[in-house]
């Protein structure tokens, strides 16, 4: 059947007019692959030669040999015109005039992960959420490795897949990570969804709260009675969606249903499959390296995504001997007797809130290097949070007011004695006020509250910088 599928696309593709929206890292493999499928293939980016990724980009592409047509610069919509078949990147919403105007048309408007979504031959396990998408995708395909599957991961995580189909079997195993850009308007079947939580983010993409929502309920609005729906009980939004699901929904953070689900004791992440009705201390909590609480839920949301393909030996070794993904509370060095963390993954106020919870829950002091793109987000909590925490702040960023402002709200008149808040204009900078700041034993973090897109191309940009000048530091 899926061989049948690629070879229904690939005689429709054929000499059909494909315009590609976008000319970054997931697109890229996507015109090599389509290149030898159809004769036309015109690209479209915001940017222009003058930048240096792009021109070589360009360059790369005429040094290969593919004859491609470029629009480019702040006009580079005007000639969307006409096309058979569109590929839109993430970032570009789906109901802009021109894509409205071009489906009017006749246009069929798709993306890289939606076309490989709907071809793919193997059983795929998706992760959205706001929170711990990529550290539980990167639980699922460990596991899933660990019980012998070939497995495939890509999407959101930053490995585009399509270019990878004619290798995938029925019998492999595939795992992506969705973002809402991505699922806004997806039509693919998921045979396993999971939702690590929900709460409000990316508001300045989204019309609103409401929309966002509706992008990640997408990715089981296809599902049957025969998928699997992976909820955290824990989190009202997200939760309360089992009622809209066709599909066996599990719970994690739930201590009773019918279905398979899992919870924490003082002690242990507790497991109950539903089959054999077999209850399971499955692992102890202090037996995972990972800190902080959201990444026991990121634990439980992969074994119950994994329990029909995976062993308990397996999904235990894989938690046990796991230190997590880059960027996401990654541990650099020790200088001065502080600990330097990198958790430049943290684009949003619950990330950052929930990354100063797991150092608290360590005991650690804690200096924070916070700042970075407002997404019209709200700071109260965050600046709640931040008092709690510490009163050592270093800003960085352009929504640094926003948070100082947010922290001046929540201390008391106590708390404001004890603050120091130093501004600064550079990473350099920020890393010399922050080592200034810390003691031996401090954990200082960087922990943005914001995207990158204030200095840099993305979070992982930033991380790395961040993380070569922590490096160069001298002892």
């Amino acid at each position: 059947m899926s061989n049948q599928l690629l070879a229904e696309f690939k005689s429709y593709v054929k000499n059909k007019k494909v315009a590609v929206l976008g000319a970054g890292i997931s697109n890229r493999p996507l015109i090599r692959w389509l290149y030898p499928l159809t004769e036309e293939i015109h690209v479209f980016d915001r940017l222009t030669e003058e930048d240096d990724v792009l021109r070589k980009t360009i360059n790369d592409f005429a040094a290969e040999g593919l004859e491609l047509n470029w629009s480019l610069g702040p006009a580079y919509l005007d000639t969307l015109i006409d096309f058979d078949l569109i590929f839109r990147t993430p970032f570009i919403r789906p109901d802009i005039p021109q894509l409205v105007a071009e489906r009017a048309r006749g246009a069929r408007v798709t993306s890289e992960m939606e076309l490989f979504l709907q071809l793919c031959p193997a059983p795929v396990t998706a992760v959205t959420g706001s929170d711990g998408k990529t550290t539980t995708t990167t639980l699922i395909s460990l596991m899933l490795r660990q019980a012998g599957h070939k497995v495939y991961i890509g999407g959101n995580i930053g490995t585009p897949l399509l270019d990878q189909i004619e290798n995938i079997r029925s019998g492999d195993q595939v795992v992506v990570e969705l973002s809402s850009f991505q699922l806004m308007d997806m039509e693919a079947k998921i045979h396993t969804a999971v939702v690590t939580n929900v709460a409000p983010n990316h508001l300045n993409y989204h019309l609103d709260y409401a929309e966002y929502c509706a992008a990640k309920k997408n990715i089981f609005r296809l599902q049957s009675e025969s998928d699997i729906l992976v909820l955290n009980a824990a989190n009202a939004e997200s939760s309360s969606w089992a009622g809209e699901s066709k599909a066996r929904v599990r719970f994690f953070n739930c201590d009773k249903s019918e279905a398979a689900h899992s919870w924490l004791d003082n002690k242990f992440i507790e497991l109950k499959t539903c089959a054999d009705d077999l209850e399971i201390a499955l692992l102890a909590r202090d037996e995972v390296l990972l800190p902080g609480r959201f990444n026991l839920d990121n634990i439980q949301a992969a074994v119950l995504a994994t329990l029909d393909s995976a062993g308990f030996e397996d999904m235990q070794q894989v938690a046990k001997s796991f230190r997590g993904v880059q960027h996401r509370l990654e541990w650099i060095r020790r200088l001065d007797g502080a600990d330097w963390y990198n958790s430049s993954i943290d684009t949003s106020p619950d990330r950052t809130l929930k990354t100063l919870e797991a150092l608290r829950e360590q005991g650690r002091d804690i200096v924070l290097i916070a700042g970075g793109k407002d997404k019209n987000s709200n700071y109260e909590k965050l600046g709640q949070a931040i008092v709690k925490s510490t009163s050592r702040i270093v800003f960085v960023g352009a929504n640094a007011p926003l948070i100082e402002a947010s922290i001046l709200a929540a201390a008391g008149a106590e708390e404001l004695a004890e603050l120091e808040i130093r501004h600064c204009d550079s990473y350099g900078e920020a890393i010399a006020s922050a080592r200034e700041l810390s003691v031996p034993g401090d954990a200082v973090v960087l922990s943005p509250a914001g995207t990158s897109f204030d200095h840099f191309r993305h979070f992982e940009e930033r991380g790395n910088i961040f993380r070569q000048l922590v490096l160069a530091e001298k002892a």
